[in-house]
């Protein structure tokens, strides 16, 4: 029989030589990890997606496996630095010092006085994030850019970068959702432990611990001297949403069944990115983008009028102000739809956001809500995601597949009160609004299909 730790070097072995084939395939060498990221034509390739899963679930459980516990859970305990430390670099713009540096680097006093910090305090912090393969030590403090730092670069030059704090993260979503996982969100983690065990009346997360106030982390985005934490969040949302394929949201529902001029809201939709996706695709189809009125006043308006003003005054395409949590205003439409909303609000809100849709809608109208299903760790029979990894992987490929929704998760509770769900509690929340789940399509990100529960 073959033992545990033989099947993982398997799983690695196969891996590994399912992506050399594929890139030998397109005549290419695979990426080093010493150089910078640059797109290639195998990044989102199925196969390539796959086997890269396959092998990190599998080379971190064997790491596990192998390693000492008390060194895995010291590793684990002392991990509050690497986002301090990678939260620090972004936010001094050390990977823009280093973006022209090449292979030859650039020594750390000078990287110093670009950023204004002690070169050889900056050292042990450059180091840290080396050793973890975050940036390179070519010689004895002296660093460049690798594969994964690399793609924290910034659009902006580095004097502007240094002097006009709400322009720094325009136009680089990776940096800043880096800025705000590693500000925004690690103080907010602190307080997640007296959050859980203590309760405090009237707190809605840990957030409101951390930051010391009672407003919600969207208003609170909003307040004199936040306003360029929102706009460095606005910019980290925008590169999330083009984490997915534009076809999730085209085969996500059956759009051509419905008649001619039906009308589609997408609730919370932002600036109706996702509405735009879908007009091309199908004409035939009236829409309404729905979201506070900052958003549509704001950049609704101004994303519209340089896409496609036509759809616009067509009437293809309306933009209107609503709140998700008062009565909704659009009745009997053919399909409500929510994307990457739920997630961000308790049970009770999430059910209220439901019900008022339910309360809109006509016998026949359906909800399509994308967003992610939370995978197990061990086996479920309530899973519409893909069959089980091979033993003796995890369920949900630990850090390779639930890593990210896992922290997601612990991210939506320590800012929002949010949380990522399972199958089982989607449905379980459709149910308590008046939404019956019909289907579900797995994926990146699933989309499940409910009909008004009659029952």
């Amino acid at each position: 029989m073959t033992s545990p730790l033989s099947a993982l070097v398997s799983i690695i072995s196969s891996g590994v030589e399912a992506l050399e084939s594929a890139y030998a395939g397109q005549g290419i060498a695979f990426p080093s990890l010493d150089e910078p990221f640059r797109p290639g034509p195998l990044d989102k390739d199925p196969g390539v997606v796959s086997a890269t899963r396959l092998i990190v679930a599998a080379a971190h459980q064997i790491i596990a496996t192998v390693r000492p516990p008390l060194e895995v859970v010291l590793e684990c305990g002392s991990a509050m630095h690497m986002p301090a430390a990678i939260g620090l670099a972004v936010d001094v713009n050390v990977p823009d010092v280093l973006k022209d540096a090449g292979p030859e680097g650039v020594h750390v006093d000078e990287i110093g006085r670009k950023v204004d910090i002690d070169g050889e305090r900056l050292a042990r912090v450059l180091r840290y994030l080396a050793t973890r393969h975050i940036s390179k030590e070519v010689k004895p403090n002296v660093f460049t850019n690798n594969r994964p730092s690399s793609i924290l670069v910034k659009t902006r030059p580095l004097e502007e970068l240094k002097s006009n704090k709400m322009t720094k993260y325009d136009g680089a979503p990776l940096a800043a959702i880096i800025g705000h996982m590693t500000d925004d969100a690690l103080r907010s983690s602190v307080y997640m432990g007296t959050y859980l065990k203590d309760a405090p009346h009237g707190v809605n997360a840990p957030f409101n611990l951390a930051w010391n106030t009672q407003a919600s982390i969207w208003d609170w985005f909003e307040e004199p001297g936040n306003e360029w934490r929102g706009r460095r969040f606005i910019n980290a949302m925008s590169g999330g949403g083009e984490r997915f394929p534009p076809k999730i949201f085209i085969d996500g529902f059956d759009w051509k069944s419905l008649k001619d001029d039906s009308v589609v809201v997408d609730v919370g939709g932002s600036v109706g990115t996702v509405v735009l996706t879908l007009l091309k695709e199908f004409p035939h189809l009236k829409f309404v983008v729905e979201d506070l009125n900052k958003v549509i006043e704001e950049r609704a308006t101004k994303f519209w009028a340089e896409q496609d003003p036509q759809a616009i005054l067509d009437g293809r395409v309306t933009l209107k102000v609503q709140d998700f949590f008062e009565t909704q205003a659009v009745k009997q439409a053919a399909v409500y739809f929510l994307r990457l909303v739920i997630h961000d609000w308790s049970t009770p809100k999430s059910i209220q956001i439901l019900k008022n849709l339910r309360d809109a809608a006509s016998p026949t109208s359906k909800l399509v809500i994308f967003d992610s299903i939370m995978p197990y760790a061990c086996a479920d029979s309530d899973s519409a995601g893909p069959p089980p990894p091979p033993s003796p992987l995890l369920a949900n490929l630990g850090v390779a597949l639930g890593g990210f929704i896992t922290s997601m998760d612990l991210g939506t509770m320590n800012l929002l009160n949010g949380q990522e769900r399972s199958l089982s509690q989607f449905r379980a929340l459709g149910k308590a609004a008046g939404w019956k789940l019909e289907s579900v399509k797995p994926g990146m990100l699933a989309a499940f299909q409910f009909a008004v529960d009659t029952e």
